[in-house]
Order: C-alpha cells, then structure tokens, then sequence
C-alpha cells in the first residue's frame, strides 16, 4: 500500500505507467476501487492509498467499490467471499 502523501505526482505516473499502482482506496472508509471510479477522483489526498492488487487491497481490510466494482461489492455485501 502507497499513501498518496508519500508519493510526488511524477513518481505516481510512473507507477501507474509501469502497472505497479492499479488500484485506489479511501484509508479512511476501507474502500478500493479502480483508479477511473468517479468517487475515488473527488477522494481527499490525505485519504487516497494505491495498491497493485485486489489482493493487496482486500489482505489490508478493504472492501470493493459499490460504483466501479459493482460485482464483486455484491458478492462482498451478500457474504459470498
């Protein structure tokens, strides 16, 4: 997991470039959903973390977006995991 306030902008794009951060998350709310989702793009920086993969993600405690990842919320929200 990277906090986006550990990171510099230039840094950041090389990462998502190199498929290094492919996934988003609210530190704050658990959430991780894809860096395109319109709900993680008005995300505070303070609270915005990247990941490399949703098992990244889900091993530190978060759960899927409800707006990008709207399948696998589903199976998450109905205790299928």
């Amino acid at each position: 997991m990277i906090k986006h306030t550990d990171i510099d902008d230039i840094l950041m794009h090389q990462k998502i470039k190199q498929k290094e951060i492919v996934y988003g998350g609210n530190l704050k709310l658990k959430i991780y959903g894809t860096l395109q989702c319109k709900s993680g793009k008005r995300m505070k920086k303070k609270n915005r973390v990247f990941f490399k993969t949703i098992a990244e993600a889900k091993t530190q405690g978060y759960r899927p977006c409800g707006h990008c990842m709207n399948v696998d919320y589903k199976i998450w929200k109905n205790g299928l995991v």
